[in-house]
């Protein structure tokens, strides 16, 4: 079995030109022609190069790996069971999975309230994110989740003021953090800014904590889609010299009067810029905690990548003994910005085994009486199962899941919905279910009546991800009632069986011919 796409994909607009017979192993055309224009991706390396690195169009898609895993959470099943119940009373007209609650809490001293289990993760500056963040932001803060503002988004703020290398105001950072608190669920949510080594640098999360009253910081480590620094493609020349002048690396270089000149005949039209590689340390990270406990960060929170094995040992480790209060480790294969896609798909641990390292790693630290944060767990999580699924394989450690990609779906559909619906030009597959606001969204009767006036300055992007959060609770809240687990905490390793040999073996989760042998065996005995 192949496991991996070579040489055509959607994300890079490109495909073989021998569909149907193609090299498994070097994702080549069987027959090479002399001839072809080059639609396959080295063909088109062959005259568009560096740009053929990233999913295309930028600005415009997320994108994740194609990549087939050996094991993923589909290779686990959920156990109910049809005997007692847990934190309710066992009887049948009083455990409804209505009565199931989904509200927990993350962070030390009583930590955050969550309506939902939900960290809408960090994306910071990229265009994708920066069109749609409005809905993204509102859609997360009336649903009481926590949102993540992430890397760069004062450094490539082209309005920012920055004096002596440290940021004194940025617009861009204020709209994003505004976009959330307008909407806040009060005494439920909260909004994050990560930092990255730019933003360090910038001294961005001290510019939030003291002008902005955010309480709550991220230090970014890295991402599963990539093991570098965070990237974004510029299209305007001036900006590129600016970024450059600011301290980032901006390919090719903006300054060079024969890339001005490139530029400007049109031979290229967009510019990469790169943040540089962080590198960690025990002693400064524990330093970087503490400046940050005195600047009024009332929350700490670390973010992970899929590196290697003792990278993630370290975070663990270093989360403990700093005592921050929330670790999100990120399995390989997804991203929200630009990413170089053969990195996205083939570097890093995936998510079922790095899960499984998280909970093993944890568990080592608890079992010694160490502090362990609570921990969130990130890769490709769309649904209901995937939750309860993460939430079994970590419990009691894993606290919640992170989303990213699909609540950015959920905002683009939603914006796109309501620019048709003011357009009058809804497709018809939407109109069948009505024609306003109110009609299409399902959500939209509920959201109405609980904001009022308020309601009609609601993006449709928010009330997208609302809708979609909405359909995601109920779900788990019946997977969860299924299970007989009337609350988050209730949920255990035990809830959730191996479907292959590989799975259990990875995960410690038992195998599900082995699932309640002992059991069973006292029952068939009575």
């Amino acid at each position: 079995m192949s496991y991996t796409k070579l040489n055509r994909s959607a994300a890079t607009l490109t495909k073989n030109r021998t569909e149907g017979s193609v090299s498994p192993f070097s994702g080549m055309c069987v027959t090479c022609v002399d001839g072809c224009i080059g639609m396959c991706e080295i063909g088109k390396s062959a005259y568009r190069g560096t740009e053929v690195l990233y999913p295309q169009p930028f600005g415009l898609i997320t994108a994740a790996s194609e990549k087939d895993y050996p094991v993923d959470l589909a290779h686990f099943s959920i156990m109910g069971t049809a005997v007692g119940a847990y934190g309710v009373e066992a009887d049948s007209d009083k455990a409804t999975f209505e009565k199931v609650t989904t509200e927990t809490r993350i962070g030390r001293d009583k930590g955050i309230k969550l309506h939902l289990p939900f960290v809408v993760a960090g994306m910071g500056s990229t265009n994708i994110a920066k069109l749609n963040w409005a809905g993204l932001a509102a859609g997360a803060a009336i649903s009481g989740c926590i949102l993540t503002v992430g890397e760069n988004v004062c450094g490539m703020d082209e309005q920012s003021e920055i004096k002596n290398g440290r940021i004194l105001r940025s617009p861009d950072m204020e709209f994003r953090i505004k976009s959330y608190t307008d909407w806040q669920d009060q005494g439920f949510g909260a909004v994050v800014v990560q930092a990255n080594v730019e933003d360090t640098r910038l001294g961005v999360q001290e510019y939030v904590i003291e002008k902005l009253g955010v309480q709550v910081v991220e230090l970014k480590w890295g991402q599963g889609a990539k093991d570098i620094g965070g990237e974004v493609k510029i299209k305007n020349l001036k900006k590129a010299q600016q970024l450059k002048s600011r301290g980032y690396i901006v390919l090719p270089d903006p300054d060079d009067p024969n890339v001005i000149a490139a530029f400007e005949k049109g031979s290229f039209k967009e510019f990469e810029r790169h943040s540089r590689l962080g590198m960690v340390e025990e002693e400064s990270f524990m330093k970087r905690v503490e400046e940050l406990r005195k600047a009024g960060a009332k929350y700490i929170f670390l973010k992970t990548g899929a590196y290697r094995p003792a990278d993630l040992a370290r975070a663990v480790k270093f989360a403990s003994k700093a005592k921050i209060d929330m670790l999100t480790v990120d399995g390989a294969g997804g991203g929200t910005g630009m990413s170089p896609w053969r990195m996205m798909n083939e570097w890093g641990i995936p998510v079922v085994e790095i899960w499984s390292l998280t909970y093993r790693y944890a568990h080592q630290l608890a079992q010694a009486g160490e502090y362990v944060p609570d921990i969130i767990l990130a890769g490709g999580v769309t649904f209901e199962d995937q939750i309860f699924k993460g939430l079994a394989l970590g419990a009691p450690y894993v606290k919640g899941v992170g989303l990213a990609r699909s609540p950015m779906a959920a905002a683009m559909v939603g914006k796109t919905i309501g620019r048709r619906i003011d357009e009058s030009q809804i497709p018809v597959y939407v109109e069948r279910f009505g024609s306003s606001v109110e009609e299409i969204f399902i959500t939209g009767p509920e959201l109405k009546g609980k904001y009022k006036d308020r309601f009609k300055d609601l993006p449709t992007g928010a009330i997208g991800v609302y809708t979609y959060f909405h359909r995601l609770s109920q779900g788990l809240r019946q997977l969860m009632a299924g299970a007989r687990k009337f609350a988050l905490h209730y949920i255990t390793r035990d809830d959730i069986a191996s479907l292959t040999r590989d799975a259990a073996n990875i995960s410690g989760i038992p195998y599900i011919m082995d699932v309640d042998k002992d059991e069973v065996a006292k029952i068939l005995k009575g």
